[in-house]
């Protein structure tokens, strides 16, 4: 099964996460393929753990978008 990924980039590295996942799975790495590494591991493990149904949610993600706004802080 395919399940679609954020991995974002930040000043320590590289964080991932799977869309759609029932559960929270969160990885990191110094580098992209650690990271995606690392968070292909995190899912194979929950699912292991907590069964097939954690994907159920994952499928429904057919798209994704990345957008940017603004919001005002007081």
């Amino acid at each position: 099964m395919r399940i679609k990924l954020v991995i974002e980039k930040s000043d320590d590295g590289y964080v991932a996460y799977p869309l759609g996942l029932k559960g929270v799975v969160v990885a990191e790495g110094d580098s992209y393929e650690e990271a995606l590494a690392a968070v292909r591991s995190a899912v194979q493990f929950h699912v292991e753990t907590f069964g097939q149904e954690v994907l159920e949610e994952a499928a429904e993600a057919r798209e994704v978008f990345i957008a940017e706004t603004e919001a005002s802080i007081s």
